[in-house]
């Protein structure tokens, strides 16, 4: 197969892989302690899991949307 018909090129790959990362860091932002029955946690409202995390993650997936539809260079 020849490298021009392919619709991917490596920067293609590697933009992708950067958008993964970013959302799976989004999604560690986002995690952390829970409150339970016996123990009220205020944690779970911090500016880091309500705020932060979500634009990481949609900064991720526009990313990995824009890798998706750049145009290889020939």
């Amino acid at each position: 197969m020849d490298k021009k018909n392919l619709a991917f090129d490596k920067v293609n790959y590697i933009l992708l892989a950067v958008g993964m990362a970013v959302v799976v860091l989004g999604f560690i932002l986002m995690s952390g302690g829970s409150s339970d029955e016996t123990a009220y946690n205020p944690d779970i409202f911090s500016v880091r899991r309500i705020k932060v995390a979500p634009v990481v993650c949609l900064l991720g997936f526009v990313s990995m949307i824009y890798a998706v539809i750049r145009k290889p260079k020939n």
